[in-house]
């Protein structure tokens, strides 16, 4: 794996504040214990409550990622050079030889670097035969042929930047009859004076005279004919002259199959076994060359790395978890279905808040947190542990919490009321107040949802309740919800209203109640994951 690419730390979907704040904290440590990979996400939007509190200690909301599927990126493909289109064939075939596979396929791009085909090997055995069949040559910079042959310009006009004409190769004998030269000629030829002045006096457009120097009486001022002198013999001379040719002429005219940095693998495995090319060309997104792919990259991909926090369930995970590495998870809930194909570093306390297990790793490592994040973490362990009230919470939260407001330099009885008081707002969004802290669960088939609002007057927020359970009923028909139900915690009242839509028999038999108008108000349960899911799985046996 690159030392630059990124392990994802994540909380779970419709992430709260210590889904939030525990993937900042934990990313921080990694980082601060040296390794600088580790970097904060998120699966959803963050409520208000959360980007109130990351507003209040100087923090962005963390990366949103939608996947940890495997891209292109995550591959180890390979970076051969980049060939411009004005590079000659012959420079483009010694590239090519240079490559670390046979046959090798080269990118070729124009001044932008964005693609304009892939030469290869065939490519370049191609165009020698056909021009062995008809070695006509047209615009040839004269730049290239120069540079190719080595050679040196000893005549002709100083505006010629391009050379056109039929290749000929003249060696003289005695018994040979005389060359009939015409002015749509490139001749190739030796130590030949009067072969020389036939060819000038016929106007040739250019002579490459190999091995030997111009004899001076062959050249005139007025000589319009390119002349130019090359160490190479006859026959290599003419093989670069047509070698010359910017190699953008010879690219086949068929349409690149390309891939993106950004493509996910399953997709490219396709592609490719429809079209069996040897080598693909990568593109960045502004369209330029980033590297070339073989099949040999496919077998074995590197997979993006992830470090859960919060929560260790499929259904709340981020998608394609099957497709990465998970090195580590960190978290206070129940197990549950994540799977592992390795052994990894697990960490899983019944603590009322993830933020309380980030915090003390940073105390038994002996690292203090800045201010900052000592009072997010405080700020996360309460806003979990219902300002202490939950029955999840325990001394350790709180000793926690503690530690880190004194860091901080905060009052945990302030921050538990600028905590709650945002989330009873009469004018916020309804279907974001839903779903803001809304999850899933499957308990022996049954399909459940639950979401849960934190206040300090529940009052307020039932006043909304036609919203509400408008909202929860779409939601239910929309995922296939058996059940849906909306927690409001009123810390004060050390309780929860709770709205139901769906099996409301199951609700009334579990706790015992009788609901009315789809509410009810249940004393003393402040704890999803540890009152009401655990009410309803053992009901649901």
């Amino acid at each position: 794996m690159n030392e630059h690419t990124p392990v994802y730390v994540t909380g779970h979907k419709n992430p709260d504040t210590d889904s939030i704040v525990s993937a900042i904290g934990y990313a921080a440590l990694m980082n601060a214990l040296g390794d600088r990979r580790y970097v904060a996400a998120r699966l959803g939007t963050v409520s208000d409550e959360t980007a109130h509190i990351l507003e209040r200690f100087g923090f962005e909301a963390p990366e949103r990622i939608y996947n940890v599927r495997t891209q292109v990126r995550d591959l180890n493909f390979d970076r051969p050079p980049v060939l411009s289109n004005a590079v000659t064939v012959r420079r483009a075939w010694e590239a090519i030889l240079k490559g670390e596979r046979e046959p090798a396929a080269l990118p070729v791009a124009d001044e932008n670097g964005r693609l304009t085909g892939m030469v290869t090997t065939g490519d370049v055995a191609a165009f020698d035969l056909e021009s062995s069949e008809n070695p006509r040559l047209t615009a040839i910079p004269l730049f290239n042929l120069v540079s190719n042959l080595d050679g040196q310009v000893r005549g002709g006009s100083s505006t010629v930047t391009e050379l056109s004409g039929e290749l000929k190769i003249v060696v003289p004998h005695a018994d040979t009859e005389p060359i009939r030269f015409t002015k749509d000629m490139i001749v190739v030829t030796g130590n030949a004076p009067d072969v020389i002045r036939a060819a000038v006096e016929a106007g040739v457009s250019c002579i490459v005279v190999s091995g030997a120097e111009v004899d001076a009486s062959c050249l005139s001022e007025s000589c319009k004919t390119v002349l130019i002198t090359t160490p190479c013999d006859a026959y290599r001379a003419a093989r670069l002259v047509i070698q010359s040719v910017p190699v953008q002429r010879i690219l086949p005219e068929k349409e690149v199959v390309a891939f993106r940095l950004n493509d996910y693998l399953d997709d490219v495995r396709e592609q490719t076994l429809k079209s069996r090319y040897r080598s693909y060309p990568i593109l960045d997104e502004n369209d330029r060359v980033a590297g070339t792919l073989s099949r040999y990259h496919l077998l074995r991909p590197n997979r993006k790395q992830v470090v859960l926090v919060d929560h260790n369930e499929l259904a709340q995970s981020v998608d394609g978890l099957n497709e990465a590495e998970i090195l580590a998870i960190i978290d206070h809930h129940r197990l549950a279905d994540v799977q592992t194909g390795a052994p990894i570093y697990v960490r899983n306390e019944p603590v009322g808040a993830t933020c309380t297990i980030v915090a003390q790793m940073f105390q038994e490592r002996g690292i203090m947190p800045n201010r900052s994040l000592a009072g997010l973490l405080a700020a996360g362990i309460v806003s979990d542990t219902i300002f202490f009230k939950s029955p999840t919470a325990t001394e350790i939260d709180r000793r926690m919490a503690q530690r880190m407001a004194a860091i901080a330099g905060e009052s945990l009885d302030e921050l538990g009321r600028d905590i709650f008081t945002p989330s009873a707002s009469h004018d916020a969004d309804a279907k974001k107040l839903v779903l803001s802290d809304f999850k899933h669960f499957v308990i022996e088939g049954h399909k459940l949802g639950i979401g849960q609002i934190s206040c300090i007057d529940s009052a307020e927020l039932l006043k909304r309740r036609g919203e509400f359970l408008s909202i929860m009923n779409g939601v239910k028909d929309e995922r296939g919800f058996d059940m849906v139900l909306l927690m409001l915690t009123d810390v004060l009242r050390e309780g929860t209203v709770l709205l139901c839509v769906g099996d409301e028999e199951t609700v009334e038999e579990a706790f015992n109640v009788k609901i009315k108008d789809h509410t009810v108000f249940l004393p003393g349960v402040l704890s999803r994951k540890k009152q009401v899911v655990p009410a309803l799985s053992v009901l649901w046996g």
